[in-house]
């Protein structure tokens, strides 16, 4: 299965680490680029209204994410409308030069609920038209197959709401989702710790994708850090296969043959 193979496969590029890095609300550029290397990371996510707005000074950003050789991930971060994320994603197509897009329709602003029905248009628009999408979506089954159908291959379901660093809020729908599709799932939004991440890789997603909880953690490079040994940790712990959860104990020094006295 795709999703237990050792190296992580995007599209058409493999990947040594499970960890993604959104790169916005840094305390500064520098330790943007710190975290970046603490990580280990070999994808970061941009959004380009965000840059374009001069968030971190623009082409100054730009340059800076050149030298940390990575690779790019634009999104349409803050498009509420099918017409507003596809043009968007045409401009970041043009800016960052590359056909990956990581595609998101608000649809409610106080939790950044994702409006699922726009999500499967525009994501079939860009399909069409070359993109290699990555949809933000939710845990939800029926949206998860339209998704697909509509040219997507690979799905990045919510955790929780954006920056809300809850953690799985619905572990028994995101297993649900794991057991339903074969394509690589990266958990995308509500991790608040690094625990939160090992648990979704234990559960057998095949990345996360971290910003808030380190670009606002107190020390954003040791978080990195961190986050990257739980990535790691939590992907070990899956391959190796975890036991079952048991209602009783079971006495891990056998009993049989144990001297009894009398």
């Amino acid at each position: 299965m795709q999703h237990e193979q050792r190296m992580l496969r995007l599209y058409d590029l493999e990947l040594s680490s499970r960890l993604l890095l959104g790169t916005a609300r840094y305390p500064s550029p520098a330790l943007l680029a710190e975290a970046v290397r603490a990580s280990g990371t070999a994808v970061v996510t941009v959004a380009l209204r965000r840059e374009a707005g001069g968030e971190l000074a623009g082409q100054g950003f730009w340059s800076l994410i050149r030298t940390l050789g990575v690779n790019v991930l634009p999104n349409t971060a803050g498009c509420h409308s099918v017409k507003e994320a596809v043009t968007t994603a045409h401009m970041a197509r043009e800016v960052f030069a590359t056909s990956w897009i990581k595609l998101e329709v608000i649809g409610e602003d106080d939790t950044l609920h994702p409006d699922v029905f726009g999500l499967v248009e525009a994501a079939r628009i860009l399909s069409e038209e070359g993109f290699q999408v990555l949809p933000y979506c939710t845990e939800d089954l029926v949206a998860a197959d339209r998704l697909i159908n509509a040219g997507c291959r690979v799905l990045m379901p919510w955790a929780a709401p954006i920056g809300s660093g809850r953690g799985l809020n619905n572990p028994f729908g995101l297993k649900a989702l794991r057991a339903h599709f074969q394509v690589p799932l990266i958990i995308d939004a509500g991790i608040g710790t690094p625990s939160h991440a090992a648990a979704a890789m234990e559960a057998g997603f095949d990345a996360v994708l971290i910003n808030t909880a380190v670009a606002q953690a107190h020390q954003p490079v040791q978080m990195a850090r961190a986050f990257a040994l739980a990535v790691e940790a939590g992907r070990a712990a899956y391959l190796a296969g975890p036991i079952e959860p048991r209602d009783l104990a079971v006495p891990s020094t056998p009993v049989i043959g144990k001297a009894f006295l009398a």
